[in-house]
């Protein structure tokens, strides 16, 4: 799943990137300079040229690093076999600048396997933000839904933003306010 770190890296080719915390996408040539930051749940912020930027695991090879490996599912997997792996998965989602995913943050509100036919499933999610202008909210989005669908039979995850109740340090787990030292 990889780690926080302080890797040295240089990009070994031209790599799509979101920069951090606007959210606004860029492309970083081959060549640039930095160091990886955060590299868990398959993605990776790297800090370049004073600013932090978000590369999804899909170009690790730019990073010189492997991307995570699919989630499998047998193939007699029942619907509580689906909804472990999507619980799962959902750990693998973190946000560029908190080393927490957005479980144990506590931004997941609901989430729901949906039954569908021919053994297919839908997940159905409402998440939330840590602030409501955040302008990683859509990559965040986009990561939990392209991670949920992912697993075998998930034919769709609708991933909803939603900000009722309001996100608050309480709705973190135990051990992210300890790890952040909000306990």
């Amino acid at each position: 799943m990889y780690s926080r770190t302080s890797e040295p890296v240089k990009l070994e080719r031209d790599c799509d990137a979101i920069l951090v915390p606007q959210g606004e996408k860029v492309s970083l040539p081959a060549g640039s300079i930095g160091y990886i930051t955060q590299a868990l749940g398959g993605s990776f912020t790297v800090f370049i040229e004073g600013n932090l930027f978000r590369i999804a695991g899909a170009d690790a090879d730019a990073l010189g690093k492997e991307p995570l490996p699919r989630p499998e599912l047998p193939d007699d997997a029942s619907d509580q076999d689906v909804e472990k792996l999507v619980w799962k998965q959902l750990r693998t989602c973190f946000d560029p600048e908190i080393p927490i995913n957005v479980v144990e943050l506590g931004l997941i509100y609901e989430c729901d396997v949906v039954p569908l036919p021919d053994r297919q499933r839908r997940v159905d999610v409402k998440m939330t933000l840590t602030a409501p202008g955040c302008g990683m909210g859509d990559v965040l989005v986009e990561d939990v839904r392209s991670k949920l669908e992912l697993i075998p039979t998930v034919a769709e995850a609708d991933v909803e933003l939603v900000f009722d109740p309001p996100w608050n340090q309480n709705m973190m787990s135990e051990s992210a306010r300890l790890e952040t030292g909000m306990l």
